[in-house]
């Protein structure tokens, strides 16, 4: 249950936490383009079985690979990126926490 609430919750409480304290003036535009970031779940359906409690999503999924994850860090350094570039770190960073609890 706990396990449950930090990985779902961080997916949406981090962005909406960032929003508020670094992009005060537009925190409802940021934090909708940091949630965007759940689209890259989008790689489950890739998987058989598509949900697999048990299952660490970091290494597996094609959007969850260590590729794709240090592309998403190189896009923190442009401003132009950096939104969409932390809606995705902070999605993996989440779903490190139910690897970590294997």
């Amino acid at each position: 249950m706990l396990q449950t609430f930090a990985h779902y919750g961080s997916h949406f409480l981090i962005p909406l936490f960032v929003a508020l304290i670094f992009y005060k003036a537009q925190w409802k535009y940021a934090f909708l383009v940091m949630i965007a970031g759940m689209l890259i779940d989008l790689d489950h359906l890739l998987a058989t079985p598509i949900f697999d409690p048990n299952r660490c999503g970091i290494g597996f999924h094609p959007l969850h690979s260590y590729f794709a994850i240090l592309f998403y860090l190189f896009l923190l350094i442009p401003k132009k990126s950096r939104l969409v570039a932390l809606g995705l770190v902070i999605h993996i960073f989440s779903d490190v926490v139910d690897c970590s609890f294997m």
